[in-house]
């Protein structure tokens, strides 16, 4: 901490414990600290190693141009104490005690931020040579297959699955990508903008099979549901992720549909000071009118903020501070860099600016004359502008946006 900080800010007995040392944790305790909390602040993390960024790992890490991706955060100066290699097991809230494999661990204030676990494929778990890819040990399994130019399966063509096929060619694998839907990306994205990015597999030589489920994997081959054999030196699943919240299970805590914590605007939990923050937890959007559960790198990024904001207010009895941010997310994959900022499930209107296929397009979502979300393969400026016009909620004239020679700010009403 700065002398500033240690001079300004007040003091707090309380003790906040953060359930989760990933992004969304990370940032929660560095969050309290940057907004001049100074009791104690414990981080627990599952995985035994230094608290690491998770998207290298299907890039850099994955093909040996980078060791780890540890944070850059010195825990030791900011007076966060870090417990690693500890799994946390059940919550008693009337108690405000965590449980975990080390013992019980009492709190004032409790964050979770547990993150998502991959979900694996059904009878495939204890198969040799079957890999998901979440943790850095998972990246370090893969790197030596790779290297070793193993023929790969990827099962899913979502965003993982895309981004490590991408990863597997490079490092001049033969790869196989196995998707039970009819195009990529098909619970993401609607199929006319789905469409055009299924081509880019065949132009980076990877073989996509849609309409196609894996009947069983055996070593070294996967047996698909019309009776191929795929000859697999590795498999890499990527069928989606789920909040990795089995642990609060008889806690109390309320749940939703899909396992998240439920939160609320100022991202609190239905029990007293316990926060859940990053791809564990939902919250309501006034801005899309509904709940939402997302899971990726910026919304663990900026909830923490928010979190940090409103565990001070409740000593200072300060303004609550409300979580209602435009979702953002990104992915390299194929020679392209996609983005997307927004939701788009209620649009009324769908505006092209380019053509899908060409190497740079974008296309934008309207609701009622308003930019709600776009998503922009090779423009960023297009994403970096539309990000602001949907914070704003400014008007677009639709045959302006479809101008792509345009700056997509230009259409504003």
């Amino acid at each position: 901490m700065s002398e500033q900080t240690q001079e300004t800010a007040p003091s707090d007995a309380r003790r906040v414990v953060v359930a989760g040392a990933g992004m969304a944790g990370v940032q929660t305790a560095v969050a309290l600290r940057e907004q001049g909390f100074t009791g104690p602040v414990t981080l627990i993390g599952a995985e035994p190693h230094q608290p690491y960024d998770r998207p290298p790992l299907s890039k850099a890490v994955l093909l040996g141009k980078a060791e780890d991706s540890a944070f850059d955060v010195d825990f030791e100066d900011l007076d966060i104490e870090l417990r690693l290699g500890c799994e946390v097991l059940g919550l008693r809230p009337a108690d405000r005690v965590l449980d975990t494999e080390a013992g019980p661990v009492p709190y004032d204030v409790l964050v979770i931020a547990t993150g998502a676990e991959p979900v694996r494929l059904p009878g495939a778990e204890g198969v040799p040579g079957v890999h998901l890819l979440r943790t850095l040990d998972d990246a370090a399994r893969l790197r030596p297959l790779l290297a070793e130019k193993h023929d790969v399966v990827v099962v899913g063509a979502g965003w993982i699955g895309a981004e490590f096929a991408t990863a597997a060619r490079e490092a001049g694998c033969v790869v196989t990508v196995v998707e039970a839907a009819g195009l990529p990306l098909a619970q993401a994205l609607p199929a006319e903008v789905a469409a055009p990015m299924a081509r880019w597999y065949a132009d980076a030589g990877v073989e996509l099979r849609t309409h196609t489920r894996v009947r069983s994997v055996e070593p070294g081959a996967v047996l698909l549901d019309d009776g191929t054999r795929l000859p697999a030196g590795a498999v890499v699943v990527g069928i989606g992720a789920r909040p990795a919240t089995g642990w609060l299970t008889g806690s109390g805590i309320e749940l939703g549909e899909q396992g998240e914590v439920v939160a609320d605007h100022r991202l609190r939990t239905s029990a007293p000071s316990v926060y859940a923050v990053g791809d564990c937890a939902s919250f309501p959007s006034l801005r899309y009118g509904g709940r939402l559960l997302v899971h990726h790198w910026d919304n663990a990024l900026q909830g923490p903020r928010t979190v940090a904001a409103n565990i001070l207010g409740e000593a200072a009895g300060g303004e609550p501070a409300v979580y209602d941010p435009v979702p953002y997310f990104w992915s390299e994959q194929f020679g392209r860099f996609v983005q997307y900022a927004g939701h788009h499930a209620d649009a009324d209107r769908t505006v092209w600016r380019g053509d899908p296929a060409d190497q740079a397009w974008t296309v934008c979502w309207l609701r009622d004359g308003r930019l709600v979300a776009l998503l922009a393969v090779g423009r960023p400026r297009d994403l970096a502008q539309g990000r602001r016009l949907i914070e704003a909620g400014t008007p677009l004239d639709p045959d302006l946006a479809a101008d792509p020679a345009r700056p997509l700010k230009s259409a504003a009403r």
